[in-house]
């Protein structure tokens, strides 16, 4: 603790770092590694996640709002931010196409295959038995869209909810598809008191693209700020806003 302020007039004077503010304001953004890191990736998170820091500083520094108002970046659905659980607005990647499959390696999982572990390895220091297709990744599909006919795997990709489980099982087998973007949710929180809540699809697909400044992605924030600020009560979240009045 007495090492805090030192530690604050590094990062702002020393290292040029922004930290935001808090209060009833807009909180620092927060992102995944996306593109730079991970292969799931539907969006390139860090320059959103820039873009917006930079276009609404005013927010950031000089409360307007009725209560704090928090933006996360996911670049998949797998959530390593927790965007869905922990903001006020959180942008999701996702994709409108199939999921790719390649039903040559889909067979080296089911036939064990040494190497196409399942979940990547990640277990492989637990002796779980051997991979079953069926127990660990058709039924587990949350609307049971796959289907495995023992030799070729089978998504009915219009009931997908893209829930990135089969992909993180078999992730040599089935990658995300080519037509990929982000979704957008409002309304979650994570408080102690009144219990959390999750976020809402409001947008179910936007292109990223950062040619046009984020254009679409931006016209969607500002008609929600201005619709909370107009009718929020003091120290509403939007997500309690939208509980009371339901989507405009």
């Amino acid at each position: 603790t007495p090492q805090l302020e030192e530690i604050f007039w590094t990062l702002t004077h020393d290292l040029k770092q922004d930290l935001g503010g808090s209060g009833s304001n807009l909180r620092t953004p927060a992102d995944c590694l996306g593109s730079s890191r991970c292969e799931y990736s539907c969006y390139d998170t860090q320059p959103l996640c820039h873009f917006l820091t930079n276009e609404y500083q005013d927010e950031l520094h000089r409360p307007a709002f009725p209560y704090k108002f928090k933006f996360k970046f996911d670049g998949c659905p797998n959530c390593c931010v927790a965007s869905i659980a922990r903001s006020d607005m959180s942008f999701i990647g996702t994709w409108k196409d199939r999921i790719r499959i390649d039903q040559d390696a889909v067979n080296k999982y089911v036939e064990k295959d040494p190497a196409y572990p399942a979940n990547a390895g990640a277990h492989k220091g637990r002796d779980w038995g051997p991979f079953d297709i069926e127990k660990e990744v058709t039924d587990l599909c949350p609307t049971h869209c796959m289907k495995w006919d023992g030799k070729k795997l089978h998504i009915d990709d219009a009931n997908c909810t893209r829930c990135m489980h089969c992909i993180n099982v078999m992730p040599r087998a089935l990658k995300v598809g080519k037509e990929t973007g982000c979704s957008i949710l409002v309304g979650a929180k994570a408080p102690i008191l009144d219990g959390a809540q999750m976020g809402s699809l409001l947008v179910p697909f936007v292109p990223v693209n950062p040619d046009n400044d984020y254009e679409e992605i931006t016209e969607v924030i500002e008609n929600i700020w201005d619709w909370w600020m107009e009718e929020g009560k003091n120290r509403e979240r939007l997500g309690e806003l939208i509980m009371r009045q339901g989507f405009q």
